[in-house]
């Protein structure tokens, strides 16, 4: 008997004793990496903040874009990372062990302070996955950690500074781990990617940095007729998902075909982003646009039918030339808007319809249906947590293989279980 039970336990510390070391490891080098990001964060937060107040009380500042522009690719250029692919970098180092350089992390800051301060169209996010990537695989290094350990490290950064950014921890943990491969989720990387995400988060509110919270004021709960309606709101969604990737691919396609040089395209870039902004007589769709934003969700209030095209366009002519910056605050602006001009068409209220299809088009262009739920819940509450899971269902399907992150590699075929053939 006395044997027996000391086997017993033989076997019970066997079994514990790797996953308490690894408990212990994650604990610790999340709990720093999300730190790290935490302060990192909570700076660029801080930082595009004040951008875009000046730009907004000195519009004369659009007129400076080419002199941003020229700076940008000559910063680049000395820093020998002007072949640098951005976000899609990042990505290929959490799956293939290319780690992104660190000086990744203070140039991309740059840019896209830049690109906001002078009036380019481009969101904050692609710069978090990026700082977050290229900070966490330097620690994973530094930390001396194996190479598994080092891609979760990328993840580990990337959930933290998109969490700190954003005031999201559930959607940051949950992204990281889903974006990478579409079909396989990275299980074993969730304790160090919410770790990181939670203190991150509440390192950058410590900070003063302040989360993206909206108000639904029309009813959300699933019923038949919202259902149906909603289902439809995701087809549109998808549609307009494979749009806005279809065009951001394109314009850079364009730009690097027509003009070889750098300079040469960011100069044509910042002009055609002048000229456009003539030809719309607005700035709204400039930098981030989240008053434009918070206005379709939250009062149903669109200042133009057609702002989402206005806005896709302008993006595909700032990122595809060369500014810096992110594609998902441009597609939290093209769905919101996209579903308060469709939503009433349908039935559905313009503010509750404006942020299914922020969901339904953040699910279309990166093919992260649970990241986008979880976001949904975030930014809206969870009351629409099944109109959100309806959108997103639909729009994960129809969109097919769109995706804004060519890097992304997409495992399993959407229509059955089997591997996608290449």
């Amino acid at each position: 008997m006395t044997e027996y039970r000391n086997k017993i336990r033989q076997n019970f510390a066997e079994a514990l004793f790797p996953y308490s070391e690894t408990f212990l490891r994650w604990v610790v080098c999340s709990s720093l990496m999300g730190f790290l990001c935490g302060l990192v964060g909570a700076v660029f937060f801080h930082m595009v903040r004040w951008a875009t107040d000046t730009r907004l009380a000195h519009p004369w500042l659009l007129y400076l874009l080419p002199v941003g522009g020229v700076v940008i690719v000559f910063v680049y250029e000395i820093c020998r990372m002007s072949t640098d692919r951005g976000t899609n970098a990042v990505i290929e180092s959490a799956r293939e062990g290319k780690r992104a350089p660190l000086r990744l992390t203070p140039l991309i800051i740059m840019a896209t302070f830049i690109t906001h301060l002078l009036g380019g169209s481009a969101g904050r996010e692609g710069a978090a996955l990026q700082i977050g990537g290229s900070m966490g695989g330097w620690l994973g290094e530094k930390l001396r950690l194996n190479q598994a350990s080092q891609h979760f490290m990328v993840l580990a950064g990337m959930s933290g500074v998109f969490s700190a950014l954003f005031g999201t921890p559930l959607t940051a943990s949950i992204f990281s781990i889903e974006v990478i491969c579409v079909g396989v989720i990275y299980h074993a990387a969730l304790l160090p990617c919410t770790l990181s995400s939670l203190v991150a988060y509440g390192t950058a509110l410590l900070l003063g940095t302040t989360p993206e919270r909206f108000v639904i004021h029309a009813p959300a709960a699933l019923s038949w007729g919202n259902s149906w309606r909603a289902m439809l709101l995701g087809v549109g969604c998808a549609l307009v998902g494979i749009l806005f990737c279809t065009v951001m691919h394109l314009s850079s396609h364009l730009y690097q075909t027509h003009l070889k040089n750098q300079y040469a395209r960011i100069l044509v870039g910042a002009g055609l982003i002048i000229l456009l902004t003539l030809v719309f007589g607005t700035r709204d769709y400039n930098g981030a646009g989240m008053s434009v934003i918070e206005a379709a969700i939250t009062e149903g209030v669109l200042a133009h039918p057609l702002a989402f095209v206005f806005k896709l366009l302008l993006t595909g002519v700032t990122l595809g030339c060369g500014f810096r910056g992110g594609e998902i605050v441009p597609t939290f602006f093209i769905g919101s808007t996209f579903g308060c001009l469709v939503g009433p068409l349908l039935g559905l209220d313009p503010g509750l319809a404006a942020a299914l299809a922020l969901v339904a088009t953040f699910c279309a262009v990166t093919n992260c249906p649970f990241a986008s739920i979880a976001l949904g819940i975030e930014l809206f509450g969870a009351e629409p947590l099944l109109l959100y899971l309806l959108v997103c269902a639909v729009s994960y399907l129809l969109s097919g293989y769109s995706s804004l992150y060519s890097s992304q590699t997409i495992m399993f075929s959407k229509l059955d279980h089997r591997p996608r053939e290449s």
